[in-house]
């Protein structure tokens, strides 16, 4: 992760290359996630992209110094204050793609969650997320918890769909 200065304070950027192995999901899980139905409020300390081809590597975090959410009657704007050497000066809240972090995924699961557990491998450590889904407990594992997180939203949310 490296650090963008700006006029004003340090906006945060990630990349999300194939393979990246940060506690963050994938923009594909992030999309699913959105097309299932979970929708963003933008809050302070939330990491999204911009979802256009070529732009979506880039990671950033809603923070009051850097980028900001701005409410207009016509929807919300995220503005990015302080950057007059960079093109990119605000953008539209359906253009920017949530990225949830793994405590936020964890507590949308809410009370459908009922364990993680971590089991050292030969290939390294993998985390099994258990989420009550249509009154069956069913398990989620992946590398990184908050992708075991993630699909288990995913298919919570469309489970709940589907009821």
């Amino acid at each position: 992760m490296g650090r963008e200065p700006v006029k004003g304070g340090v906006a945060e950027r990630a990349s999300m290359e194939p393979g990246h192995s940060g506690a963050m999901i994938s923009v594909e899980l992030a999309r699913a996630l959105r097309d299932a139905g979970l929708r963003w409020k933008p809050e302070t300390g939330d990491r999204f992209v911009i979802d256009k081809p070529e732009v979506d590597q880039d990671v950033y975090t809603l923070a009051e110094m850097t980028v900001e959410k701005h409410d207009f009657p016509t929807g919300a704007v995220l503005g990015f204050n302080g950057t007059t050497e960079w093109a990119l000066d605000s953008v539209a809240e359906d253009e920017a793609l949530w990225i949830p972090r793994e405590d936020q995924l964890r507590e949308l699961l809410g009370r459908a969650f009922v364990g993680l557990t971590r089991v050292e491998g030969p290939a390294g450590a993998m985390h099994t997320v258990t989420a009550r889904i249509e009154d069956a407990d069913r398990t989620f594992a992946a590398a990184d918890p908050a992708v075991a997180y993630g699909e288990a939203l995913q298919a919570y949310i469309h489970a709940s769909l589907t009821i």
